[in-house]
């Protein structure tokens, strides 16, 4: 809703006049602004209390470099932002079109085509925010525009530093809205990856076909004990979308599929035998009559209804192209010698944990973050022998010449961090077969720096920590994922 500037609103923001409020939300005020060109742009500004403090400022300049990654076929593009401002803004397309919040309460639930669209769209959405390394964090109906042909989501991005300073963050003032969080994000130390946006997805979709969401109680405390303890309530969730919706919503985030997997099963006939089923009862009998999955098999017909086909005819290709991973990709998991050899991009992925590394740059902590193929080349790696030992260089384009290194905090646990490529004890490490391999098979080694110790994960979160003794740390080895030549 647009509201008339306060009298204490600025007037301007670096090149872009402010025009009117959009709202207020956990970052700070959004304004409704024309940019030197005469464009409507939406810009968000930062709380006070969050644009005092240094850390805050380095995780939000990282945190828009990676979001203006993100393709902008379904989501709202991130157009500039100035976190040296006071205060920090983020400007990013205007989207002009109703949220899917204010359509299912003024019309109803969805059904059919329409929800087909919403699923697609919020599906491809987080593909691509996910292939940029971002976590959404948000996902709900209010951050989900429905402009004029398409769908958009909003409010990407921005989260993550939010929740990260965790010493600005009350119990009672989380980053999201309690009936949309996944179950690992109510624990003591909260798990947050990509798989708390993809149960997020699972919420909404439910809400859209059926105007509540699938763990509703009377208060947020009430509906976080029926998130953590009670299977959803999916009674009218049309046919095989309910399957995928409760895959979606398991307690384990591990159960739950990929963005780009879900995106897959919502599109490519085959897989479930199309939801499409639920949504035109024919084409079950189709699907009989079409050629063995053999002859299919590289078919990419996107039997999508009604409304949803100008939707998927641009974004799918897209993302499809997106994350195809291109002729790099190496299935043979016995590759990683390869890797250890150097001259190759790679992925660096906890092998116990499942998930993969991605680092801050200017001596920013490593930290995990969903699923291997879920991040993009910001957080890749190249493996550089040197003597008896590696240096582990980031492939950054926009920070070059960056590699991990350890931090010593003094009082507390040294950590991994992004450091310059000079060679010191400080950034070369042995990387020493285990001797077990990780869930794809991959071969997994320990990762260890002769100075200050084993790579690991803290036994009370997933800081990514180095210390000399291994008693109060979880086990942690290490696979590479080969992503071609460097």
């Amino acid at each position: 809703m647009v509201m008339p500037l306060g009298p204490g609103d600025p007037r301007r923001l670096g090149s872009y006049v402010l025009l009117a409020r959009l709202g207020e939300g956990g970052m700070g005020t959004v304004f409704l602004g024309r940019s030197p060109g005469n464009r409507q742009v939406a810009i968000k500004t930062v709380r006070p209390e969050y644009a005092d403090d240094p850390e805050y400022r380095g995780r939000f300049r990282s945190e828009v470099h990676r979001a203006q990654q993100v393709p902008p076929f379904s989501t709202a593009e991130v157009l500039d932002a100035d976190p040296d401002h006071d205060p920090p803004y983020l400007v990013v397309e205007y989207v002009d079109g109703p949220s899917l919040a204010g359509v299912v309460a003024e019309r109803g639930p969805l059904s059919g085509a329409a929800l087909h669209s919403i699923a697609v769209g919020t599906a491809a959405a987080l593909t691509a925010i996910h292939r940029a390394g971002v976590i959404h964090r948000d996902l709900k109906p209010d951050n989900v525009l429905l402009p004029r042909g398409g769908v958009k989501v909003i409010d990407f991005g921005i989260a993550r530093p939010l929740e990260a300073t965790s010493h600005h963050t009350a119990t009672d003032d989380m980053v999201g809205t309690v009936a949309y969080m996944a179950p690992e994000r109510f624990q003591e130390h909260p798990q947050v990856g990509f798989p708390a946006d993809i149960f997020a997805w699972g919420v909404l979709v439910t809400y859209a076909a059926t105007g509540r969401t699938p763990f509703h109680a009377e208060s947020p405390p009430a509906t976080a004990v029926r998130i953590l303890t009670r299977p959803p309530e999916l009674a009218g969730v049309p046919g095989p979308l309910r399957d995928l919706v409760a895959r979606c919503l398991a307690k384990d985030p591990h159960e739950r599929p990929a963005a780009r997997d879900l995106l897959d099963e919502l599109v490519l006939p085959g897989s479930d035998r199309a939801y499409l089923d639920g949504v035109d009862g024919s084409r079950a009998k189709a699907a009989d009559a079409a050629p063995p999955p053999k002859e299919r098999r590289g078919l990419r017909r996107f039997a999508v209804a009604g409304a949803a086909v100008a939707l998927l005819g641009a974004a799918v290709p897209a993302v499809r192209a997106l994350t195809a991973g291109g002729a790099g990709r190496t299935p043979d998991p016995a590759a990683a010698p390869d890797v250890l050899s150097g001259g190759r991009r790679a992925v660096i992925h906890f092998a116990e944990l499942g998930e993969d590394m991605w680092v801050y740059p200017n001596g920013g902590e490593a930290e995990t973050t969903g699923s291997v193929d879920a991040v993009g080349g910001e957080s890749q790696f190249t493996l550089v022998p040197f003597g008896a030992g590696h240096q582990i260089r980031w492939l950054s384009e926009k920070y070059p010449g960056q590699c991990l290194g350890v931090h010593i905090n003094p009082g507390t646990d040294a950590v991994l961090v992004t450091a310059p490529c000079h060679q010191t004890r400080a950034t070369v490490f042995s990387i020493r077969p285990s001797g077990t391999r990780d869930r794809a098979g991959r071969p997994a080694y320990l990762l260890v720096n002769e100075a200050y110790g084993a790579v690991g994960l803290s036994g009370k979160d997933d800081r990514v920590i180095v210390a000399e003794t291994a008693g109060h740390r979880r086990r942690t080895t290490f696979s590479f994922v080969d992503r071609g030549p460097a």
